[in-house]
């Protein structure tokens, strides 16, 4: 038997985004919005993608690089202030292995004439499958593909 691990780790990201509230919570809470700025791999196929938005309501997203094993993203919802909070639990797999378990929230304000994101995140990784930089900088890049939508529907006002 292979030797197990928990690392523990916290990050917050902010972005503000050139959109209100409620622009930038629908983003979060309409599976069609979501698909079009989640992840951060072009290239790999999406093989599952489901959500519930409501508490208790889940989400389920399944990636596959090319050639590779499947990534598993399930997530529960446990709070939901419109165009405030989102609170969710969620893991992630790669093939068989659970690799992660985390407590995220979401914080939306009004900031600048646009939305202050905060994004922050409590994580186990686990058995050294993944480092908790390496999942802060996967969720930074899904941020700034959320920035570039929200800014091009800004610019086509």
């Amino acid at each position: 038997m292979s030797e197990r691990s928990a690392t523990h780790a916290t990050f917050a990201l902010e972005r503000t985004y050139p959109a209100a509230p409620a622009r930038v919570f629908a983003a979060f809470a309409d599976p069609r919005e979501k698909a079009r700025w989640i992840g951060c791999h072009d290239e790999w196929e999406t093989l599952e993608q489901a959500m519930d938005f409501r508490v208790g309501g889940r989400e389920v997203n399944r990636t596959q690089p090319p050639g590779g094993q499947v990534h598993g993203f399930e997530a529960r919802y446990h709070d939901i202030v419109p165009n405030q909070r989102i609170v969710y639990s969620y893991a992630m797999t790669v093939g068989d292995e659970r690799i992660s378990v985390s407590l995220v929230t979401l914080e939306f304000e009004p900031a600048d004439g646009g939305t202050r994101l905060t994004f922050t995140e409590q994580g186990a990784f686990l058995d050294g499958h993944q480092h908790p930089a390496e999942r802060e900088a996967g969720t930074g890049i899904g941020l700034d593909r959320l920035e570039t939508l929200l800014a091009g529907e800004m610019a086509a006002v």
